[in-house]
């Protein structure tokens, strides 16, 4: 149990590197399960891993030096909270921008099953 705990957490903090700080909007197809449910906006419901990889990929135009930090990681059962820090600067702008969040993943079959998250409005 402990080792899939671990597991886990790291498999949450690869997703995060890869689809955000390397921006490897691909990685959806092979980290998110086919009927993946988001429980927050902007998709609440069954989101497609198409429509996942097109909103990253609006972001990285968006903020093309988008940043996302994981502070803290709690694993239970088949579940990862993370506590992150986002930054960014907008391309249209110029301004800096900053937001924290807490994400709730639920893993099933070595897949990201379900989501929900807490964000705090961003900082600019």
């Amino acid at each position: 149990m402990e080792q899939t705990l671990k597991q886990n957490k790291t498999f949450v903090h690869n997703h995060f590197e890869e689809i955000v700080n390397r921006k490897n909007s691909a990685i959806v197809y092979q980290n998110f399960a086919p009927d993946f449910i988001d429980h927050e906006e902007p998709f609440a419901g069954i989101v497609s891993s198409e429509l996942v990889k097109q909103t990253m990929e609006k972001a990285y135009i968006k903020y093309p030096d988008l940043h996302v930090i994981v502070e803290d990681t709690i694993a239970e059962e088949d579940k990862v909270m993370v506590r992150c820090l986002w930054r960014g600067t907008d391309s249209s702008t110029g301004k800096k921008m900053e937001f924290k969040g807490f994400v709730l993943w639920r893993l099933a079959d070595g897949k990201l099953a379900e989501r929900w998250a807490t964000i705090s409005p961003p900082l600019i």
